[in-house]
């Protein structure tokens, strides 16, 4: 795809390069595009595109205002501004160069949202991570598309990605669910009940909490406190027990465990599938729990770690302002971060990547500063490599949500509610027939509207989830990136069948009465200007998305392309056009943004809709 970026960064480097040779200097070889900054003036009176100086001026021994003005001299269409060198970019040739690349499918060997930026890396994307005694929830939402659209972003720059799940199947959260079920549940099944199968699982664990809440409520009145309670509440010291045999490798016990594993499994792969979420491979913790124990025992032989009294193996951290951590009881027993170091070490074996990105929430922050520590502190050359997404809380307005008291939001009834508001809509506007198949877009709608508000504020924030506002068809919503897509749809079929627009296959060769490509410079609106321009901006907006693993850098890129849409769609009129030649010109840039919106919405798991 055509970057007038890096076009000018390729023009200034070179202007830069030859004046260096002319001074006499030693540069110390040629100056480089990617040693070149480019930045958008604060005001568009001051030129299209800014570059900075600041960064040569050692280098030439002389003030960057002097430097800005040795190029402007050397280079039409430029200017000094002080320190910057502002280019004025020619219209016709920027709008010939993205519009001609965009829709011909070529341009400098870049492809459309293909910047190529991480071509050859393999990156490794850990996320989702569920228990098996619930099914998924909104919290998972978030972690899932998040994983799930960085996980394309990086694709898109040409990395080699592999998405991996680990899923959390054993412990003591495993055993309450079971346990209620095998003494209340009678031999019913998710099928007996009509019940999607996670869903089953997960009320049974709703089922052992109440009943442990109220024995722990009848212990607190004969004078015990809240923790000490539960612990020693009858159902709990069961479902220990429980746990102990399943670990014991007990058959009634491990057959059940599969089988309830087998339903909880089973339905959230179903609710993958709903939201267009995908693994290369699943990881089981039963699988990988034991792993990491003799990495902690040769980290001893070397001095690494040290024993402690009551025989447990620890690390001090405070060099690196970390504190003291155990990697193994006194019984010689792991904990989670021994097992964590184990499944890393057993990843690179599996698939040697260059880069592992754990998708976790912020409350594990501290857990994988250590993590990565040890890790390095145990001679692992690549786990400077390994990185920590973190996201925040997303709540509903109604306030915290709570899985053992079973007022989480489970992911599929979130789904439904937003398909049901979604299809209210479409039967209050009466447009059933038009969409043609209401419920299937209503469905649509939904997964856009969801995953577009998770996905537009940065990770790190906490955030609120609000139904009706994400299913909003006006302002920053994903619906309204739908829409904008299907009114572009709308028109360009409009054109076809009025024949003032060839098939798309031969849009680069639109008619212009020579049988070439459409006049492009007829596009020379302050508005068309605008909508080309950030359109020669997609490929820099997926870079930057994947440089700093943030798909919110992509969806404000998709906010800001709409409004341009918006923008020019008001201003310049393309049916209706004055003459033919520039109708054609303006519908080949409606297909330009039409083609960079699909590209879009794909990176960030928002489902394309033809009609609304």
């Amino acid at each position: 795809m055509y970057d007038y970026k890096e076009v000018w960064k390729e023009k200034i480097a070179e202007a830069l390069t030859q004046a260096l040779k002319n001074s006499g200097a030693d540069s110390g070889g040629a100056i480089t595009p990617a040693q070149v900054t480019a930045e958008v003036p604060p005001n568009p009176d001051m030129g299209d595109i800014g570059f900075p100086m600041f960064g040569f001026a050692k280098l030439f021994r002389k003030a960057p205002p002097q430097i800005a003005a040795l190029l402007a001299g050397q280079l039409p269409g430029t200017q000094a501004l002080g320190p910057y060198l502002n280019v004025r970019l020619d219209r016709a040739e920027t709008v010939r160069g993205i519009l001609g690349a965009l829709l011909s499918g070529s341009g400098s060997g870049r492809g459309l949202g293909r910047p190529d930026t991480l071509a050859g890396k393999k990156i490794m994307v850990e996320f989702s991570s569920p228990n098996t005694n619930k099914p998924l929830h909104l919290g998972h939402l978030r972690n899932d598309i998040l994983g799930e659209s960085i996980s394309r972003i990086l694709a898109a720059c040409g990395a080699d990605v592999r998405k991996v799940c680990i899923i959390n199947d054993r412990g003591i959260h495993i055993c309450k669910s079971m346990l209620a079920y095998k003494e209340q549940g009678q031999g019913k099944t998710p099928e007996s009940e009509g019940v999607k199968s996670d869903r089953f699982v997960g009320d049974w664990y709703v089922a052992f909490s109440k009943a442990l809440k109220e024995e722990a409520a009848a212990l607190e009145e004969g004078g015990l406190d809240k923790k000490t309670a539960e612990a020693r509440a009858p159902l709990m010291l069961r479902a220990q027990e429980l746990l102990r045999q399943w670990e014991s490798g007990d058959s009634e016990t491990v057959a059940l465990w599969k089988t309830m594993n087998e339903w909880a499994v089973r339905g959230m792969k179903q609710t993958y599938v709903r939201t267009g979420v995908s693994f290369d491979q699943y990881y089981y913790e039963s699988q990988t729990y034991l792993l990491g124990k003799d990495e902690v025992l040769k980290g001893l032989e070397r001095g690494i770690f040290f024993r402690e009294a009551d025989g447990a193996v620890a690390v001090d951290l405070s060099a690196e302002k970390l504190d003291k951590k155990i990697l193994l009881r006194g019984d010689g027993t792991s904990i989670y971060i021994t097992q964590d170091i184990g499944t890393a070490i057993s990843r690179h074996k599996d698939w040697s990547f260059d880069r592992l990105i754990y998708v976790v929430g912020s409350e594990q922050q501290y857990h994988f500063k250590v993590l990565f520590t040890l890790l390095d502190k145990l001679g692992f050359p690549w786990a400077k490599n390994l990185y920590h997404l973190s996201y925040g809380m997303v709540n509903l307005p109604e306030g915290k949500m709570k899985s053992r008291e079973g007022t989480v939001v489970d992911a599929d009834d979130l789904i439904d509610s937003l398909r049901e508001m979604a299809l209210e809509e479409i039967r209050a506007k009466e447009r059933e027939e038009a969409v043609g198949e209401p419920e299937a877009v209503a469905e649509k709608v939904a997964l856009g509207a969801l995953h577009y508000f998770l996905l537009q504020v940065s990770a790190a924030k906490d955030m609120l989830f609000d139904p009706k506002e994400s299913l909003s068809f006006n302002g920053n919503t994903g619906p309204y990136l739908q829409y904008m897509g299907a009114r572009i749809s709308s028109l360009l079929q409009k054109a076809l069948l009025q024949k003032a627009l060839p098939q798309k296959a031969d849009l680069s060769k639109a008619n212009n009465g020579n049988g070439g490509e459409p006049r492009y410079e007829l596009l020379s609106s302050d508005a068309e200007w605008e909508l080309v321009k950030t359109l020669g901006g997609y490929n820099d907006a997926v870079a930057s998305a994947a440089a700093n693993m943030d798909p919110s850098v992509l969806t404000a890129y998709i906010y800001e392309l709409a409004k341009a849409f918006s923008r020019f769609y008001h201003d310049c009129p393309i049916l209706s056009a004055q003459d033919a030649e520039l109708a054609q010109a303006r519908l080949a840039l409606c297909r330009g943004v039409l083609l960079v919106l699909q590209n879009a919405l794909e990176l960030v798991c928002i489902p394309f809709l033809e009609a609304m």
